[in-house]
This record gives C-alpha cells, sequence and structure tokens, in this order.
C-alpha cells in the first residue's frame, strides 16, 4: 500500500509557517489524494498527548478511512512499551524505529539484549518493530542484528538515502537489506554542486529527478508482493519563502504518488 508520512508535510506543520497543519489536517489532506495509509513518524507532539487527544486523533484517522502506522527512534525497553501501547490505541500493525536515538546510542550487544526483552510484546500483539537503514550503522550489521535477534515481528525500515552519509551506495543497501524490509521509506535524494564549486549539498529532489535507483528496489524488495507499504517522504531544503516552499513540498508530493501508482 501507498502511503504518506509526516515528512511529506514537514514544512507544512513546522513553526516556520504561519498556519502548521495539525496532525488532523494531515490525516484529511493524505485522504483527500486518494491514500489510505499515512505514517506518524517522528512527531514529538504524539508522546505528550492525553488519552482523550490520543482516542480523538485515532478516531480522525478511521473517519478519514486511514490506516495508521508509527516511527519514532530509540529502542529503549521502556520507549518501545510506550509506541506499543500508541500503537494499540491507533490500531497500528507497525512502529518504524531506529537502533539510535538522542541520547541513546547503544552498541550492538547492548540492543540485542533490549531488543530480545521486547520484541515477544510486540509478536503477542501483532505489530512488526522495522528499524531503519540509517548512517549510525552499517546496513550489515543492521541485517546480521536483525537476524541475531531471530523474530518474525522484528524486520528492517529501508531508507537508502540515509547510508550514503557513510559512504554506502544505495543499491548496495538495497540488496543487502531486501530479505527483511518490513516497510519502504520513499524518496529521491541528489548531490549539487554549493555556490562557488566548493563543495556539495547532499539533499532531497523530486522523484525520478535524483539518483535513487527506484526500479531496481521494486524488483529486488518486491514490496507489492510482499505486502510491504511504501511511506513517501521528502527531503525538501527551505525554499525562499514559506509560500514557495509549501508550493514545492505539494508538488513533490503529488508527483511522488504519480510515480508510484504509475509503477503498480
Amino acid at each position: 500500500m501507498i502511503g504518506l508520512g509526516s515528512y511529506a508535510y514537514f514544512w507544512r506543520h513546522s513553526d516556520r509557517v504561519e498556519s502548521p497543519m495539525t496532525l488532523v489536517d494531515e490525516f484529511e489532506d493524505t485522504s483527500a489524494q486518494s491514500v489510505e495509509l499515512f505514517q506518524i513518524c517522528d512527531y514529538a507532539p504524539l508522546e505528550r498527548m492525553s488519552g482523550a487527544e490520543l482516542r480523538d486523533a485515532a478516531s480522525a484517522a478511521r473517519d478519514n478511512g486511514l490506516t495508521i502506522e508509527l516511527g519514532t527512534k530509540g529502542i529503549s525497553p521502556e520507549h518501545l512499551s510506550m509506541y506499543l501501547r500508541l500503537a494499540e490505541v491507533f490500531d497500528a500493525t507497525l512502529v518504524r524505529s531506529m537502533v539510535s536515538s538522542p541520547g541513546s546510542d547503544p552498541t550492538l550487544g547492548e540492543a540485542s539484549s533490549w531488543l530480545r526483552s521486547s520484541i515477544r510484546s510486540f509478536e503477542s500483539a501483532g505489530v512488526t518493530l522495522a528499524l531503519e537503514t540509517y548512517e549510525q550503522v552499517a546496513t550489515a550489521d543492521l541485517v546480521r542484528f536483525v537476524e541475531t535477534v531471530g523474530s518474525d515481528a522484528l524486520g528492517i525500515c529501508l531508507d537508502p538515502a540515509n547510508v550514503v552519509a557513510r559512504l554506502e551506495r544505495p543499491t548496495e543497501c538495497v540488496t543487502a537489506a531486501a530479505p527483511h524490509v518490513k516497510n519502504v521509506h520513499v524518496k529521491d535524494f541528489a548531490f549539487a554542486r554549493q555556490d562557488g564549486w566548493v563543495g556539495f549539498t547532499y539533499s532531497g529532489a523530486r522523484m525520478g529527478e535524483g539518483l535513487h535507483d527506484y526500479e531496481h528496489l521494486l524488483e529486488t524488495v518486491r514490496p507489492r508482493e510482499r505486502g510491504i507499504n511504501e511511506i513517501v517522504e521528502h527531503w525538501l531544503p527551505w525554499q525562499s519563502d514559506a509560500q514557495t516552499t509549501i508550493a514545492v513540498e505539494r508538488e513533490w508530493t503529488r508527483t511522488t504518488l504519480d510515480y508510484l501508482r504509475s509503477t503498480q
């Protein structure tokens, strides 16, 4: 299933725009684009909501015909327990996370111990935990880590854009992670020369215009055949002003949705 995530609304819900979108606004906008899946990802207000506010948000998602996934950072047992409770509120069956988080950078040995104490709860709840490919952990190490824990409820959220910061090739990341992928983050990316030719900027690109070989990902991972959801997000740099940035963010979302739908 194709979905939208919080990072597709990065600027529209930021305090740099005059009237930031709320979570419910994003649900409504997602539904208006005939999308039935939304990933609430790294959305800090979620953890501060009261029980009533969470139930209202979950009700709004249902009213808009949306399936919800959740996304966070960190794998400490206490943190994962909180997100398992949030998953129950939203009827979410997938939580995306990362091994490292601000203030917590466990060794793979420590992380393995933490997950062994948490993953059985995910199995019992019917919720999948998908750890994202990221520059803090080499893809080969992440694959070994997932295999060592050895649970059908644990897998990988594939985002090959991130691993370039570790000097990994995106296509090699895709190939290595493919057997364990449970979720895909979809965005294009590219390098651009800085003014004065004194370096490069690595950031997002309009889907189909960057370096991401998405056809290779589709052929290698086969997400549609395996029931793996593809979540649209962006790395859009701030444009000249808020109005322009919002317009480009919307246009990138339309372009990415059109691209994904054209490949089905």
